[in-house]
């Protein structure tokens, strides 16, 4: 058996995410989360990071002991260096700013290998510059598996998903067409991000050249995997609010969601709120992005949103008044 066939057997879809039914205020709207920390490295970015393999593999562009680069952060290089090491693929990931051993260690656990580098910005150039792969997730974005496992759960009226590379959205929207199904996509933009304005004003080269405060989500720039003609609606979303909604999504499940969980949960709820005030009713699917320990030290943690000048319980009240327990 080749190489090729056997990283192409590693590479196959995982059994289905679930669906969790999170009860709403407003009458006739279903909210449901799709459970994404249950890949096995607990995050969407895990359907991003095979996506990407399984691309590059088919183009040629990855083989046999190929070294494996990236240039991100978080759950994307776990996510990849997961997939690599069981593909036997050395793998190095450019990280921005200093070590920290939070962000280090769960690549290295993995066989990654973890490179820092100031200024941020500079980890594209210093990714590209190895002898190895880039795999480049902004710029590739490969669509993934998740449009086609989601529609054969559930035929909702709204999908809203955060923003990072745009793949998700553009997997979403893409499939939705191509089916000709009446399901729309929502994005939830955090604060600093340009997918909102960019979208707003038609401006496929938007930048605001301010980092997101919200891990995995938002970008200073309009990546080129975001397809705005796949969208139906972009809806900014304080960073408070997203803090507030992933301390909810805990409240209510007893996981402990990361604050882009809770940027989504926000917005499909501020969406749910819009149907029920124009009389509709129908199916919201909020994607649950990831839900890990670490976020009890950050996200969930009020000394750590206190420094961070997030007023988290500005946003309280009214979550536990849309949602019911």
């Amino acid at each position: 058996m080749s190489w090729n066939t056997t990283a192409l057997g590693v590479l196959a879809p995982g059994p289905p995410t679930p669906l969790i039914d999170l009860p709403v205020a407003a009458p006739g709207i279903r909210l449901l989360l799709k459970d994404e920390s249950r890949q096995p490295t607990g995050s969407l970015r895990h359907r991003h990071a095979r996506a990407l393999f399984r691309q590059a593999i088919a183009d040629g562009l990855v083989g046999e002991g190929t070294i494996v680069v990236e240039a991100t952060g978080g759950d994307a290089a776990v996510a990849q260096a997961w997939f690599a090491r069981r593909l036997g693929l050395p793998y190095i990931v450019i990280m921005p700013g200093e070590r920290t051993e939070a962000r280090a260690r769960p690549v290295e656990a993995l066989g990654g290998e973890c490179r820092f580098v100031t200024p941020p910005l500079a980890i594209y150039d210093a990714a590209r510059a190895l002898d190895g792969h880039f795999l480049d997730q902004f710029g590739r974005a490969a669509p993934h598996d998740l449009a086609e496992e989601l529609f054969a759960q559930v035929r909702p009226d709204w999908v809203v998903t955060g923003a990072g590379t745009g793949a998700t959205s553009a997997t979403l929207g893409r499939w939705i067409r191509d089916h000709a199904l009446s399901c729309r996509v929502a994005v939830a933009d955090p604060e600093n991000s340009a997918y909102f304005p960019g979208w707003t004003l038609d401006a496929p080269d938007y930048a605001t050249g301010m980092p997101s405060r919200i891990e995995g989500i938002g970008r200073p720039r309009v990546e080129p995997g975001f397809r705005p003609d796949l969208v139906d609606l972009v809806i900014p979303v304080p960073d408070a609010a997203s803090v507030a909604a992933a301390r909810r999504i805990r409240e209510l499940t007893g996981l402990p969601a990361g604050a882009a969980s809770g940027t989504a949960l926000w917005a499909a709820l501020e969406l749910a709120g819009r149907m029920h005030a124009r009389g509709e009713s129908g199916t919201l699917v909020a994607l649950l992005g990831d839900a890990a320990d670490r976020h009890l030290a950050t996200y969930h943690d009020d000394a750590w949103t206190a420094a961070k000048g997030l007023d988290v319980e500005r946003h309280t009240g009214e979550l536990r008044h849309r949602t019911t327990a």
